[in-house]
């Protein structure tokens, strides 16, 4: 027995030795992996923005001369080009939501996404399809190779539309989203600087395509620059395919859109009935989704509802920022459209012009990080808050539309011309289309200044949980703001007879469109101006907001364990049906 306790507790001191001799080369093996794990998620952040970048190529590539298609190729009136134009990027902002609640409800993450890049394959492919009368390739001199009938040639089109917004919204949903940068830990002063220069790499991108597309478009080959956003979106579908399995995000699952939408109408339908049958209150009405109010929801959870619920009006407000905005591939372009755009013997792209309204946001970017660092974070009682920049850029806005207005008046003196686009001849002013730069560089100031600013409120001042819904809805109300502009181009055009939305803008009033929009904004203007107060707190820590609840949600549910008479349930679950 002694000899074999000795064999033992040798045996043990090998052991002992051993371990000893292995633990700094685990240490060092943990240093690499730590190394390795670094570098991937490097290559993940490098690969989601190259995705981004590519769709939103593709995207602006679509948009910049679906105006200019429609009217010269498909014939369309202005006023119906303008709103196929807005609905198809009001679409866009819209489709990330639903394909969020998709990922969440009915399919996995995975296989949705390669739902969406079929779709956005399809939808991208069908472009250059439709688009093409084909006049560039013929068999002989007298026969085109094919051509589309007018009706088949529109199906084909809004179908295509279709298909590549729900491919948009899938790759931006599930690829691309706010959270896959990892922005959980960054103060105020991070996060505006990451959105300020997130939108000023995807503008210097849209900068491109504006350049490039629709000088092709328009010039060399007409109708094959609908080829670059179809090569582009292979682009970002090799690049998901490349990295696939890192680069998909993977959200908390402790929040979802269909738990806020189920708080909201639980309260509203609990806070209904008590109202007409029973008397006394609550402090908020969403409290009435609380379990102790009747309700069937959390604490944390109808907590982390009325943060979200306190950013509607802000969200509210941009509605009618954005329909101003929507002016650019729509009503700014139309006034291009219909101006002199030849200089010096070439021709200018009539999207080309966007990039006026560019130029200020990448000029503005640097200098606002300098203003951002002396004065607006300077200190947490004495710095501006960013609501501030969403003010001076709402107002820019109703100035930019004012200014457009007044630039039609004086389009007008002007005698007109024939003008040549794609084979077809348009009588036009003969004013320089760069008489109408003043009101493209005030809506590219009321963008350096509103978008960035909005995106830091809607993402810092809501718990950390539910920070990719507040962007889901701010989508939805930016979403609402281009239907809401295709809404005033369809009922000024129906209401005035096409006077204040015409075909021919030398025989209408275009400039009471813009009038009445520069009205309605500076109104809106003034209103976010009164309520602007309510979103200066951003040091305040969100993310914590809501710890002390948990242990008041146990005391609630060992309270009804104990009420219940005789009789206890093996389990009282956490998460809501709905959720």
């Amino acid at each position: 027995m002694p000899d074999a306790d000795r064999d033992v507790q040798g045996k043990e001191f090998l052991n002992h030795m051993a371990d000893k001799e292995q633990s700094p080369l685990a240490g060092r093996s943990n240093h690499n992996g730590k190394l390795s794990q670094s570098e991937k998620k490097l290559q993940e952040a490098i690969c989601v923005l190259l995705v981004e970048l590519c769709e939103r190529f593709t995207f602006f590539g679509i948009v910049c001369n679906m105006i200019h298609f429609c009217t010269v190729k498909l014939g369309y009136r202005n006023y119906q080009a303008a709103i196929v134009n807005m609905c198809f990027v009001g679409t866009s902002m819209l489709t990330p939501v639903l394909v969020g609640w998709i990922a969440e409800c009915l399919v996995g993450r995975i296989k949705l996404v390669c739902i969406c890049m079929f779709l956005h394959f399809l939808g991208t492919a069908l472009l250059p399809v439709v688009s093409f009368p084909f006049e560039d390739i013929y068999i002989d001199r007298r026969h085109v190779l094919h051509t589309l009938p007018k009706r088949e040639q529109k199906i084909v089109f809004y179908f295509a539309l279709l298909t590549a917004s729900l491919g948009i919204g899938g790759i931006r949903a599930i690829v691309c989203p706010l959270n896959a940068y990892n922005l959980e830990d960054c103060g105020p002063k991070e996060l505006l600087s990451f959105f300020n220069w997130f939108y000023w790499l995807v503008n210097l991108n849209s900068a491109v395509v504006f350049v490039s597309i629709s000088y092709i478009q328009q010039s060399v080959a007409r109708n094959l620059g609908f080829l670059i956003p179809f090569v582009s979106g292979i682009m970002a579908i090799i690049t998901i395919h490349m990295m696939r399995g890192e680069m998909i995000y993977k959200p908390k699952a402790d929040s979802s859109l269909l738990t806020t939408f189920g708080v909201i109408g639980s309260a509203l339908k609990t806070h209904w009935v008590r109202y007409r049958y029973f008397s006394g209150g609550v402090t908020n009405w969403l409290d009435h989704a609380k379990e102790n109010y009747g309700g069937q929801y959390s604490e944390i959870q109808v907590e982390s509802t009325k943060s979200l619920a306190r950013l509607f009006p802000l969200f509210t407000f941009q509605i009618l920022y954005r329909t101003c905005v929507m002016q650019i591939p729509s009503g700014y372009y139309l006034q291009t459209m219909n101006s002199n755009l030849h200089f010096s013997g070439f021709v200018f792209p009539i999207a080309a012009m966007n990039v006026i309204s560019i130029v200020p946001l990448l000029i503005l970017v640097p200098i606002l990080e300098c203003i951002n660092s002396s004065c607006l974070f300077s200190s947490k009682d004495t710095g501006y808050s960013p609501t501030i920049y969403i003010v001076v850029g709402q107002l820019s806005a109703a100035l930019s539309v004012m200014v457009a207005g007044f630039s039609e008046i004086h389009r007008k003196h002007f005698p007109q011309v024939e003008q040549t686009l794609s084979e077809e001849v348009l009588l036009v002013s003969s004013m320089p289309c760069f008489h109408l730069t003043p009101q493209y560089i005030l809506l590219g100031v009321a963008e350096a200044l509103v978008t960035p600013s909005c995106a830091l409120l809607s993402f810092r001042l809501v718990p950390e949980r539910i920070r990719g819904i507040s962007m889901h809805f701010l989508a939805l109300f930016n979403g609402a703001g281009c239907f809401m502009g295709a809404f005033f181009v369809q009922t000024a055009h129906a209401g005035t007879q096409g006077n204040w939305f015409p075909h021919l803008l030398h025989e209408g009033k275009l400039e009471r469109f813009f009038f009445f929009l520069a009205s309605l904004m500076m109104v809106n203007t003034l209103g976010f101006w009164t309520i602007a107060h309510r979103y200066n707190k951003l040091h305040e820590d969100y993310t914590s907001e809501f710890r002390g609840s948990l242990s008041g949600e146990k005391l609630l549910k060992h309270e009804k364990i104990i009420k219940r008479y005789d009789t206890v349930l093996e389990s009282s679950p956490i998460l809501s049906p709905m959720e």
